[in-house]
């Protein structure tokens, strides 16, 4: 069987002017990084408001098994499917990490014959952006340690700075580290640490700002620390905010590629959702939405996390809403959390995968707490079997009230989504959506936590460490108890606990630390033992990337 760099390249990929011009993109607003990806210029993008709004259709998944469901796979897949069967579809989606690719999943751009290329230039340096992300959040952070070296005018009280470095690599060694050692000529020793770059808040300002305008305002009001006081520092405060605007002049604008099937796909900014607020930019999700009928986004992980934080921040964010919203469910994934071993999930297992149909029950009624219609993609791995598919679309039918549709689109591409376009298609013809947000803004931060924890975790109740209430009442006191928040946690799980698995109830969901994302717009909620910097596993995906005698990669998955 071909691996997916080796599909990839086996197809003949379209000029990316070619492709920019079937989605209604004139030449001259590409602006080309090689043959066959670019970025949208500004002013073309502002103007798309004039255009109708087209369907928007979220993409989201029940809790994964750690090697992923393929819901890039599936996203892609539909959109190439929507314009198969006739239907103008823009497929909007996150850019890859660099963490995950030497790490323990691997790319992020679909695979079989839905992916998004070319696929070794996304997974690796693209076009840029996430370097840009990481300079500018490490100016600002070189900016508060030399504001304090050159006498600390502005009084920052070195204890209550909060703004740490970055870099899109998984190092665990670098949680904590201790900057400004020596004899007095580097600075002022203190502690401090490194998140990975899809963590960054410049990466969630990034990804929420409406425009170039709005993406300064919005760096501007990044809370660094405090002076001794207690008054808030900002980015403003320190002069920072132009310069790191300057260095995302480029990466702001939306990045235009291609399915394997020439069709476009917009790829723009990158957070993870199991500790960010995991969604594609707004404005690749507006564009999308205004060049296409459909728009077709994805958010990250399972609905817990993804699918909430786009209805939650995302929409009221961006001004849109979900039609209706496609929930990845595979066989693999209802077994594991039915309680079959990881190892053995491939194999028939009837108990399992009943135990486990209760976790996709719960993301499918999840979804419609915000008045989304669901549609359930299973998506076809070697080996499942017709009685086990049959099962679940027979549970889904009879007690979730939604249509199930097997999809073999890693396979044979559109052909093998064309079933699941169609429900999409009938799902958002004949059932209106009523969205609304899970909670109302006026609530108190930890209510809001509260009802998060207990709608969509079905936990019976939150625990806050004393110093993470302390902050979340600072941060109400500060004018600040209007923003959503953004629940960081394992994405395997419900709970904060990635061994609790199925549809796991009564169970009590750990704060032990909150932080004030003022520029982005929300409070991140950091629960168990989630970490904002993540680690590489025991054999790295590294070890398996290299380069062939012609110079091509090798082992990128």
């Amino acid at each position: 069987m071909a691996s997916d760099i080796e599909i990839a390249r086996s197809v003949v990929l379209r000029p990316i002017v070619d492709v920019a011009r079937d989605a209604g993109v004139p030449e001259a607003a590409v602006y080309r990084y090689g043959p066959h990806q670019a970025k949208l210029d500004s002013g073309f993008v502002a103007g798309l408001k004039e255009r109708p709004v087209g369907r928007l259709i979220l993409v989201t998944a029940i809790n994964p098994t750690p090697p992923g469901e393929g819901k890039t796979t599936t996203t892609i897949g539909l959109g190439d499917a929507l314009n198969r069967i006739g239907k103008r579809a823009v497929v909007a989606l996150r850019e890859p990490s660099l963490g995950p690719v030497f790490g323990r999943k691997g790319g992020a751009t679909g695979g079989g014959r839905a992916q998004a290329a070319p696929m070794e230039s996304i997974n690796l340096h693209f076009t840029g952006d996430f370097h840009a992300v990481t300079a500018a959040h490490n100016l600002l952070a070189a900016m508060v340690d030399n504001h304090l070296f050159w006498g600390n005018a502005l009084d920052i009280d070195p204890r209550t700075i909060t703004w740490r470095r970055v870099m899109d690599m998984n190092d665990r060694s670098l949680r904590k580290v201790v900057v400004g050692v020596g004899d007095g000529v580097n600075g002022q020793a203190r502690e401090t640490g490194f998140d990975i770059t899809v963590a960054s808040e410049v990466m969630a300002i990034l990804c929420l700002a409406s425009d170039i305008e709005d993406l300064q305002q919005r760096l501007a009001r990044i809370i660094i620390g405090r002076r001794r006081s207690g008054e808030a520092v900002t980015a403003r405060d320190l002069g920072a905010d132009g310069a790191m605007a300057a260095l995302l002049k480029e990466a702001i604008l939306p990045n235009l590629v291609q399915s394997l099937e020439g069709r476009p796909i917009l790829i723009h900014g990158g957070p993870f959702a199991n500790i960010a607020h995991g969604c594609n930019s707004i404005i690749a999700t507006r564009a999308a939405m205004h060049l296409g009928e459909y728009a077709v986004t994805e958010a990250g992980f399972g609905a817990d996390l993804g699918a909430e934080k786009f209805l939650d921040i995302a929409c009221p964010a961006g001004g849109f809403a979900p039609d209706a919203a496609v929930i990845v469910a595979t066989l693999r994934a209802m077994k594991h959390q039915g309680g079959a071993d990881a190892a053995a999930v491939q194999e028939p297992n009837g108990e399992a995968l009943a135990k486990g149909m209760q976790n996709l029950a719960r993301h499918v009624r999840n979804v419609g707490q915000f008045g989304v219609p669901a549609v359930v993609a299973i998506n076809h791995f070697a080996g499942d079997t017709d009685a086990e598919l049959e099962a679940v679309q027979a549970f889904c039918a009879s007690e979730l009230g939604v249509r199930a549709v097997v999809c073999r689109h890693w396979a044979l591409g559109s052909e093998g989504a064309v079933a699941l376009a169609r429900e999409v298609v009938r799902t958002v013809e004949t059932t209106p959506a009523s969205y609304a947000p899970l909670y109302d803004a006026g609530l108190p931060l930890l209510d809001k936590i509260t009802c998060v924890a207990r709608s969509i975790y079905h936990a019976a109740d939150v625990s806050v460490s004393p110093a993470a209430a302390r902050d979340l009442r600072r941060f109400e006191a500060d004018g600040w108890g209007g923003l959503p928040v953004c629940i960081a946690k394992t994405p395997y799980s419900f709970s904060a606990d990635e061994t609790l698995l199925g549809a796991p109830t009564g169970h009590t969901l750990p704060v032990r630390e909150v932080r004030l994302a003022a520029g982005a717009g929300f409070v991140v909620a950091i629960c168990g033992d989630v970490m904002t910097m993540p680690g590489l596993p025991k054999t790295p995906g590294a070890t398996r990337i290299g380069l062939d005698a012609e110079g091509c990669i090798t082992g990128l998955s």
